[in-house]
């Protein structure tokens, strides 16, 4: 049996030894590098450019601005990071926007090029981050659903309350700082254009390049074997793909284009700006009777990114009335785009805080009131789920924490007074039409292909273990060739989808093949086992070897191609279009330290409970719950990137400069609980999908632990010690 194991990374040595290739790893002969000149405006127009001395600079081979570049198309946004082209016209939409492309035979050369490129600008009149008024999002863009949604008459709900709740949370914007950097290379032969990119969908980057340059997909290829972390910020099509693109037909040369760190901040994207007003209403006895929340979240004056954090507030309690709304504030900065656990990551901090502040009010445990207002069915719009765990989620993470049983908040340990939290964690089961072909040969090998990219989740291990179950071959017999948009076309690799989506493609083609190997073997497919290269009726002999029972049927190999296309649909998300509501589900507990005279807070120890489905690999499952739980303490106590409202810009574009977490802010006493659940509902696998609820309601449960140690309540993340000394 492989499903089910903790198998270690079968990619895990390439990794640690370098014999992975990314895309900026990859040789291209005569290759030309390109550089961007950076717009130090927010809002205005280029006025002019010279390039004369750069041209002059050894090395320097051309200057491209925008009377240079090919006209594109704009493409669809999304996948498109937005549907106004770059190096298209002379317009500055925000800082560090590229405003002219230096070629170069060295990487040194072009960069020494870029400094010499003068351009004049004429200002414009800018809307800093945040100083845009709230309005409606725009029908066109990130949009995943209604702006607007109620159920009953809060209003009336709320007035029959006993106890109410009201308060406003915020969260600073944060960038995604992946491990690799973006790098494009691409490469013309005639009409053919290939690319090797760091991507989230390669089918998403193929169709984008492909309608931007006026192509059909298959003159397009894209290649991205591995890539080095995207967190979300690599799910789009962003500036430097198209310009890679178009600087290498321009020059008639390949190009390589390799983001630095601060162009990753002011080009790419991050997590915008969240401003969440929560309201509650309940009876005495602690039972909702409304819930009302309204978000606002900064995206661009050019595409609207809606966060859509609402979800949370409609997918958590039962409630006989609920309204929620969703604006967003236009201003002069990039464009924002979907961060590891983007809806529920922002959602289930305002609600997991205001459910603890209401709890408190009626004057019971918090997660007693969750327990009383625990939702059987889709509180939204009543459909039953397709499978909920939740219930055993909170009993076997409270007994694992002690929780039943923990110090009373504010018990002092040296200078430090410690308290705890807890909260809900939600995910919407995303699931996207995927692809794959199977092949099992003669010797007891077998093929797996598809264009998925690998961005470092475990997929390259748990996915041949689905195929090693499926066909009885040992794990290490499987060989998966992997992103390239020439294989079969997997779904992307976001929205925790992947074993959701491709696996169940493969369990589909695996299937397949079994039925192939069950006439061959003048076997009923219920009746036939496959076992160590063995071929045998179930209950009967040893079997035939595999490879006999494929010569004699005149075979050297099958072949088969799988597919899982829910709905038959290409993609769905929560259920939509089908009689169940689906998400995943979990609860997080949490004990913190607090310095009081110094505000200094520091995390002790995090116990998880989820309600995820079946699990493929428990080890690389609890890496992901784990890094889902870091990222979660990040958001609670330390990420913010600031944005200057004066000059219009990031104020630190590097590592140093903004706080992220490292080892020595994380305790080993991380511990993650899975519950046992199969829903075949999502997916025929069992399996719902699991690799960002980790990073939900822990930075709620964190601010809650904060106001159980000292008493004070941090609305406004980070919390950082300015905040808990200010109060």
């Amino acid at each position: 049996m492989s499903m089910g194991k903790p198998l270690t990374r079968l990619d895990g040595a390439d990794k640690v030894t370098g014999r992975a290739r990314y895309a900026a790893d990859q040789p291209l002969p005569d290759a030309l590098h390109a550089v961007y000149v950076t717009a130090p405006i927010p809002a205005g127009r280029v006025t002019s450019i010279d390039s004369a001395e750069a041209l002059a600079h050894p090395g320097v081979v051309r200057v491209l601005t925008a009377r240079d570049m090919p006209r594109l198309k704009a493409a669809s946004a999304p996948p498109a990071a937005s549907v106004f082209m770059p190096l298209q016209e002379d317009e500055i939409r925000h800082e560090g926007q590229p405003v002219a492309l230096v070629l170069a035979e060295t990487l040194q050369a072009a960069e020494h090029g870029a400094r010499l490129v003068r351009v004049g600008y004429a200002p414009g009149a800018f809307i800093p981050q945040g100083a845009g008024e709230p309005v409606e999002p725009r029908e066109s863009g990130y949009v995943l659903g209604p702006a607007h949604f109620a159920k009953g008459d809060l209003d009336a709900g709320l007035a029959t309350a006993a106890l109410r709740h009201e308060a406003r949370y915020t969260q600073p914007s944060r960038h995604h700082n992946p491990m690799e950097p973006c790098a494009t290379l691409a490469r013309w032969d005639g009409d053919q254009l290939t690319v090797f990119d760091s991507v989230q969908h390669i089918a998403g980057t193929q169709g984008t390049l492909a309608e931007a340059f006026g192509l059909k997909p298959e003159q397009v290829r894209v290649i991205c074997p591995h890539t080095g972390g995207g967190f979300g910020c690599k799910a789009y099509t962003w500036p430097h793909e198209f310009l890679a693109a178009a600087a290498a037909k321009v020059a008639g040369r390949p190009v390589k284009l390799v983001l630095t760190r601060a162009q990753m901040y002011a080009n790419v994207s991050y997590q915008p700006r969240v401003e969440q007003t929560v309201t509650l209403g309940a009876t005495s006895e602690g039972r909702l009777t409304g819930i009302g929340q309204d978000v606002i979240n900064q995206t661009s004056v050019s595409d609207d990114y809606v966060e859509y954090a609402t979800e949370a507030g409609r997918s958590l309690y039962a409630t006989p009335t609920l309204r929620t709304s969703q604006r967003v504030r236009r201003g002069h900065v990039n464009i924002p785009s979907p961060m590891r656990a983007p809806v529920e990551g922002p959602g289930s901090f305002a609600m997991g805080c205001a459910v603890d502040e209401l709890s408190r009010q009626v004057g019971i445990d918090p997660l007693d009131f969750r327990l009383l207002n625990y939702a059987e069915n889709d509180p939204a719009d009543g459909k039953p789920w397709s499978s909920k765990k939740l219930r055993e989620a909170y009993d076997e993470g409270a007994r694992r924490f002690g929780w039943r049983t923990r110090a009373k908040g504010g018990t002092r340990e040296g200078d430090w007074l410690l308290g705890c939290g807890m909260a809900d964690c939600t995910m919407g089961a995303f699931r996207f039409g995927s692809t794959v072909r199977l092949r099992l040969r003669a010797d007891g090998t077998a093929l797996l292909e598809g264009s998925s990219a690998d961005i470092g989740t475990g997929g390259l291990t748990a996915l041949p273990q689905i195929v090693s179950e499926s066909l009885g071959i040992p794990v290490e017999a499987v060989t998966f060739t992997a992103g390239d948009s020439r294989l079969p076309t997997t779904g992307p690799t976001y929205g925790s989808s992947t074993i959701v989506c491709t696996g169940s493609a493969i369990l589909d083609a695996a299937t397949k093949i079994r039925e192939q190997v069950a006439r061959a073997a003048d076997v009923r497919p219920e009746e036939l086992e496959i076992r160590d290269g063995m071929v045998r009726r179930k209950g009967g002999g040893a079997g035939r070897p595999l490879g006999e029972v494929l010569r004699r049927a005149g075979l050297s190999e099958l072949s088969a191609e799988g597919k899982f296309a829910p709905n038959g649909e290409a993609a769905n998300m929560s259920g939509l279009g089908t009689p169940y509501a689906m998400r995943t589900f979990g609860a997080v507990f949490v004990e913190v330290a607090v310095d009081p005279e110094l505000g200094l807070l520091r995390l002790r120890r995090m116990v998880g409970a989820y309600s995820v489905g079946r699990i493929i690999n428990p080890r690389t499952a609890r890496s992901q719950i784990i890094g889902g739980m870091i990222w979660g303490w990040g958001m609670a106590a330390m990420e913010q990137s600031e944005h200057e409202p004066k000059l219009g810009r990031w104020l630190s574009k590097n590592l140093s400069g903004v706080a992220i977490p490292v080892n020595a802010d994380i305790p080993s006493a991380l511990d993650v609980i899975f519950v046992d659940e199969f829903d075949d509902k999502v997916s025929p696998l069992g399996a719902k999908g699991l690799g960002e609820i980790g990073a939900t309601g822990v930075s709620a449960a964190i601010a809650n632990a904060v106001y159980d140690a000292v008493g004070i309540r941090v609305r406004d993340l980070p919390i950082t010690p300015d905040k808990l000394l200010a109060q």
